[in-house]
């Protein structure tokens, strides 16, 4: 079978590391598989069977990215030999491109959201994709059942797919005595990740324990001056490192003593599921979607009323005073995280393709 995932770029960000994840997966499975993008910013390593397709328009002919993406995908299949049995089209908005180009060439469609219904607010794009658009189709996945009834109203194929798991299980060193806090996304993005108020939080938690420090991963020349700002007003910039983007995310959280979340919505959040892949203690605020589907509250890790910047201190602080509690969580996130593996996400993946492409999958 010939499967496209097509997506904006293949940058740092969650949403990207599942296509990379899913496309290696299925190129290992022995199907043709492309990753087409639009602009630059490979991060992921991908399996060299899975070719790299990427009309990234220089010239600049638009001025709005989605019709620049329009224009050169629709061109790309305007040639038959070109065009795949399906399309996987990752992040909502990117279905304003596929959608009308797959029904213009007859291409099996399906759409994933990578974020729950209510995390921003509805533009005029979301309403025309969701209103309109989104009855065409062939499936629309989405990461919980939070969002269902909403995206049902929408389409009748709407699945529930969790994001798959990149990294194995693993309890990483048993010895942890760092004493670092790590927190990860994108610094760009500070307010959806809450890193404005993560300020807040190192200031409360070095106040009782200064001899910790906190790991902010991640990159972003916007956010960084920001929140380096921030940091120097309430006194904590000695207790933070900022790493900027790193490729040995998964060593890092197999040696720190604890993962923190501290965003304001979420999908399904890649980053506090690896965490937890890696046998850290896990904080999170329990937003919509996402955190309470990954850690369950006092066995695999602690959630925290959203944006509670008091309550995460406290229980911060809990964790810190209590290594055999942190080893607990850590021990029992790790097992509780083998139902999002990548065999058992992408089975659910292979079931999709198999129906709208039936007898395609030989392996």
């Amino acid at each position: 079978m010939r499967i496209d995932f097509v997506i904006s770029n293949l940058g740092s960000d969650g949403a990207q590391r599942v296509v990379a994840t899913l496309a290696n997966y299925f190129s290992e499975k022995g199907h043709k598989i492309r990753i087409i993008t639009f602009r630059e910013g490979d991060r992921y390593q991908l399996n060299p069977s899975v070719e790299r397709v990427r009309l990234h328009d220089t010239l600049m002919i638009f001025d709005s990215n989605l019709v620049r993406a329009a224009w050169h995908l629709s061109d790309f299949y305007r040639k038959k030999s070109n065009r795949p049995d399906i399309i996987s089209s990752h992040i909502h908005t990117m279905g304003l491109v596929t959608i009308p180009i797959s029904r213009l060439y007859g291409i099996k469609l399906v759409v994933s959201e990578h974020n729950n219904f209510q995390a921003t607010k509805v533009s005029l794009k979301k309403r025309i994709l969701w209103d309109f658009l989104y009855r065409f189709p062939d499936t629309v996945t989405i990461l919980t059942s939070f969002d269902k009834a909403f995206f049902e109203k929408r389409n009748k194929n709407v699945i529930v797919m969790p994001n798959p798991l990149s990294f194995e299980p693993s309890l990483g060193l048993e010895d942890r005595s760092d004493k670092t806090i790590v927190v990860a996304g994108n610094l760009d993005r500070f307010h959806h990740k809450g890193f404005d108020n993560l300020m807040y939080i190192v200031a409360g938690v070095v106040k009782k324990h200064a001899d910790w420090q906190f790991k902010i991963v991640g990159d972003g020349a916007k956010g960084l001056s920001i929140l380096r700002a921030k940091a120097e007003e309430l006194g904590v910039a000695e207790a933070i490192e900022f790493a900027g983007y790193r490729s040995d995310i998964k060593e890092i959280l197999q040696t720190s003593e604890i993962f923190m979340l501290c965003s304001r919505y979420e999908g399904l959040p890649m980053v506090l599921m690896e965490a937890a892949s890696q046998g850290i203690a896990c904080i999170a605020y329990d937003c919509i979607s996402g955190p309470s589907e990954i850690i369950q509250d006092g066995r695999s890790g602690l959630l925290v009323n959203n944006q509670d910047v008091d309550d995460m201190v406290r229980k911060t602080n809990i964790l810190i005073e209590n290594r055999t509690l942190r080893k607990e969580l850590g021990q029992n996130a790790t097992k509780d995280v083998e139902k999002f593996s990548i065999d058992k996400i992408g089975q659910k993946w292979q079931d999709i393709f198999n129906r709208l492409v039936p007898n395609s999958f030989q392996n």
